[in-house]
């Protein structure tokens, strides 16, 4: 398997009073590589621990109970996420990547209203899965402010009610498994891609496996690890705020490479209400530099992504 080299990013304490330091770091580490950690963001290491706990435990399920959880027209749901969403990512050296997706909850009878396993089957993980993600709701709340700042806004404007009121954010669980039988043989257990919200939370255990290309038009692409930092987030910016700031700050390629061990991660996706327009912000056009992309809403965007690579919408 090749070797790659480990990537530099910067580190944003949400716990430092001169948010507007903060803000400047952040902001060159969303034009220099799209990636940076984030610590003290109010989610406890503890609880952490629990979820990834929870977590294992959900995947470690007989198929018969994940089977019930399965809706193939849903975003939500539990997924073999190759074979269910990018057959091109079928892999004969026989890994898999699992996925089990919730979002905010919904009245019973809409279409897209999360599918929680049995409270016989996993007692209590219903109500700890919620409750992180609200806390992950919350900490890219806190990050999403210091964006604002990045870039040249008011700090409340993703706070505003027609952006976030009614958010359709993500949270996915994710199990990089199986077994590689040719280990010469580079396995991807994501394939490279760009997210589509506004930013991204992943935690994730000490396994390595991220790796991000800083220029996406690069040819060859050149990737570089993220390692775990104990305690804090990896945050990456999405599709959404690369449009927002006009390509200034960089929504960049990344890909998770399968070393044969069993990897799990939370990945929170931060998107706006359905009907928010994502369009270039003053601060970010001119005549000079006129918007690279025409304004389009949140919920046209994301089913025209959805869209290639998979039957889904919301």
């Amino acid at each position: 398997m090749a070797e790659y080299p480990t990537a530099a990013l910067h580190r944003i304490d949400l716990s430092n009073p001169d948010i507007h330091q903060s803000a400047a770091l952040l902001k060159q580490a969303c034009l220099d590589s799209g990636f940076f950690y984030v610590t003290n963001h109010g989610v406890s290491e503890e609880f952490m621990n629990e979820v990834f706990a929870q977590s294992k435990r959900f995947f470690e399920l007989p198929w018969n109970e994940k089977e019930k959880l399965v809706k193939k027209e849903k975003t939500r749901g539990y997924k073999k996420f190759q074979q269910e969403l990018n057959p091109l990512q079928a892999n004969p050296n026989g890994n898999y990547t699992e996925t089990y997706r919730i979002g905010i909850e919904l009245p019973e009878d809409d279409p897209n209203t999360n599918i929680w396993p049995s409270a016989d089957a996993l007692p209590g993980w219903k109500e700890t899965m919620q409750k992180y993600y609200q806390e992950a709701l919350d900490a890219s709340r806190r990050v999403a402010r210091i964006i604002a700042l990045a870039l040249d806004v008011n700090i409340d404007f993703f706070d505003q009610p027609q952006l976030f009121g009614e958010t359709v954010s993500n949270l996915y669980f994710l199990h990089y498994g199986g077994q590689v039988i040719d280990a010469s043989k580079e396995v991807l257990g994501a394939q490279a891609h760009t997210d589509f919200g506004l930013i991204t939370l992943l935690a994730t255990t000490d396994v390595l496996g991220l790796q991000i290309c800083k220029d996406k038009y690069a040819r060859p692409q050149i990737w570089e690890y993220v390692p775990p930092l104990k305690g804090a987030f990896i945050v990456n910016i999405g599709d959404m705020l690369e449009r927002f700031s006009n390509c200034a700050f960089r929504s960049t390629v990344h890909r998770v490479v399968f070393r044969g061990e069993d990897r799990y991660s939370l990945s929170f996706f931060l998107y706006p209400r359905l009907d928010c327009v994502i369009e270039s912000l003053p601060t970010f056009k001119s005549e000079e530099n006129p918007p690279k992309h025409p304004p389009v809403t949140c919920g046209e965007f994301l089913n025209s992504q959805f869209a290639k690579v998979a039957k889904l919408s919301f």
